[in-house]
């Protein structure tokens, strides 16, 4: 079993959870956009896929993130 107090949590928080969402839906509308080929809208969703990269950091240096004050952990 695995031990909790060294489980560095896998992702599951308020910041990982925003920064994944964001970065799926660029990366599914870029795929789209590649397809329909529409360049312009494919550097735009990897555009927002760096923003969801930075979304996620500053929303766990804001304390959302796996050790932050403002994250409670779930019991699964």
């Amino acid at each position: 079993m695995s031990n909790p107090i060294a489980d560095p949590g896998h992702g599951h928080s308020p910041a990982a959870w925003t920064a994944v969402i964001i970065m799926l839906i660029a990366f599914a509308a870029g795929t789209v956009a590649f397809f329909l080929d529409v360049p312009w809208l494919v550097w735009a969703c990897a555009a927002l896929m760096l923003v969801g990269l930075i979304v996620g950091w500053v929303m766990s240096k804001a304390g959302y993130g796996i050790n932050g004050p403002k994250f409670t952990p779930k019991e699964h």
